[in-house]
């Protein structure tokens, strides 16, 4: 997908904003995939958008150009995409917007709010060194603040530094946070320019914020702190601060940092575990945003319930068993049709080539059986699983809990049931059960002790669908080559 300003032949952009429109962003950087805190800070944005009659807009800050990747853009849009996010215009490119950081840089110097400082790596070295020698903070003192340009060395080329306020504070209002006080003495003159002319994070944020129009900021709060630095830059040009949400990161159950034991994957990779996007959207709400006590609900209520008030402070805690309860609630409620396509597209996406097949040959018969199987499952996944008695080529391979059923006084048991269904004139569920039941009453056993083995041999598992059912879904010839296939095992 092209990225706006790729060509730099437009330095200011147009992007038309009505006042009163409230518009968000997700700006994330392209270093890798979609991770689930990721996806949680767009949802909120694209949510709050819809629910005020906003647009949410996509940024990718791609100027860190030694680890952005084009398949990094295209795994954050794919993952995007199938969240069901949506996007006002095109993504726009963070590098391709240097030009215009580079103008409001120098603009800045013009104005007197930001200087050209000169200082060599080894003089801010030694700054450091005797700032921590006087037990300060390590930082810039200020150098070149008032100093007079003409007394540049010759031949080095400067960064430009902002102004930072030597008195007073900066405060963030901030819905999620309150208000939050940073004293100005503890703010440095960072730099906003590099000496290459490329613009740091800090200075390039802004500018594509107040460019594009942007009046609510919902992130991490890990940045809380760089809103107090971006503050400066707001203030200098004169800029309105949009309002600013920080939402605490996403915890791992133990109450750590996430990480990839506790679910800090990619949304891909959700996805090829066998998650529905609307099930994860459901619960990625619920990680630090609630509604009364509601659990389950849909994106529908999510947009109309949703309020920056309604944000959580404290950190909220990944489960993957929560995160499977959700997701099976949706699959019981979901149409076959749906499923079904999102099984043939897991099946292939995961490598499964024999279940792709499977199930592309037996269509009808795995629309028909998945009303009994999205009861028992969780995940896609699973729900692949469960579907294998219909296509499994014979002999079946038989699990271990399974095969615990097979004894060879289960196998006699088969032997007659097979003699039984052999009869059968109709080849229905009414005509099996009855006949089933009839059997067990002439051996006085009760109906579960021939349905226990019965499905052992007919699927390879303990858990299936109705046996009933899965010898009608998989028909009489099928059913019979199967039972005589156990019957003379070894």
């Amino acid at each position: 997908m092209p990225l706006y300003g790729t060509h730099g032949s437009q330095i200011r952009p147009n992007f038309p904003v009505a006042m009163s429109q409230v518009v968000t962003r997700f700006a994330p950087s392209p270093t890798g995939y979609l991770h689930i805190g990721g996806a949680r800070t767009a949802l909120f944005n694209w949510a709050y958008a819809r629910k005020t009659g906003g647009k949410m807009l996509l940024r990718i800050e791609d100027t860190d150009r030694e680890r952005s990747t084009e398949a990094a853009v295209t795994a954050l849009i794919d993952g995007l995409t199938w969240l069901g996010l949506t996007w006002e215009g095109e993504p726009i490119s963070q590098f391709g917007r240097a030009a215009r950081h580079a103008e409001i840089a120098h603009e800045l110097v013009k104005m007197g709010h930001a200087y050209y400082c000169y200082c060599s790596p080894a003089e801010l070295d030694q700054m450091r060194e005797e700032a921590r020698a006087a037990g300060k903070p390590p930082r810039y003192n200020g150098y070149w603040r008032d100093r007079d340009p003409k007394e540049a060395p010759a031949g080095v080329e400067p960064v430009i530094r902002i102004k930072a306020p030597l008195t007073g504070e900066i405060v963030v209002n901030d819905h999620v946070q309150g208000k939050v006080v940073f004293k100005t003495e503890n703010l440095d003159d960072f730099i906003i320019l590099r000496s290459d002319g490329t613009p740091t994070y800090m200075h390039a944020v802004v500018v594509d914020d107040h460019d594009m129009g942007v009046t609510h900021i919902i992130r991490g709060d890990d940045h809380l702190t760089n809103a107090a630095r971006q503050i400066v830059i707001y203030n200098a040009m004169g800029w309105t601060v949009p309002d600013m949400s920080h939402i605490p990161l996403i915890h791992g159950p133990d109450g750590a940092k996430l990480s990839k034991r506790h679910g800090a994957l990619g949304v891909e990779a959700y996805r090829q575990m066998g998650y529905l996007p609307e099930a994860l959207r459901n619960y990625l709400a619920r990680l630090g945003w609630s509604h009364d006590d509601d659990e389950i609900f849909s994106t529908e209520q999510m947009v109309e319930w949703f309020s920056l008030e309604g944000l959580n402070k404290g950190a909220a805690r990944f489960d993957f068993v929560k995160l499977e309860s959700i997701n099976g609630h949706y699959i019981r409620e979901a149409k076959p049709d749906y499923l079904y396509d999102i099984m043939v597209a897991t099946a292939e996406e995961v490598g499964r080539l024999a279940d792709l097949e499977g199930l592309v040959a037996n269509k009808a018969t795995a629309l028909a059986a998945l009303p009994e199987l999205q009861p028992r499952a969780k995940t896609i996944l699973e729900l692949i699983d469960l579907a294998q008695f219909i296509y499994a080529s014979r002999p079946l391979a038989i699990d271990a809990a399974a095969s615990a059923l097979l004894t060879p006084d289960a196998r006699g048991v088969l032997a007659d049931m097979e003699e039984t269904l052999r009869g059968l004139n109709e080849w229905s569920v009414p005509a099996i059960d009855a006949a089933m039941r009839a059997l067990a009453e002439t051996k006085g056993l009760k109906l579960g002790k021939l349905a226990q083995p019965l499905r052992a041999a007919l699927t390879g598992r303990t858990v299936s669908p109705g046996i009933f059912e899965v010898m009608v879904l998989i028909g009489r010839e099928e059913s019979m080559a199967r039972l005589e296939d156990q019957i003379s095992a070894v």
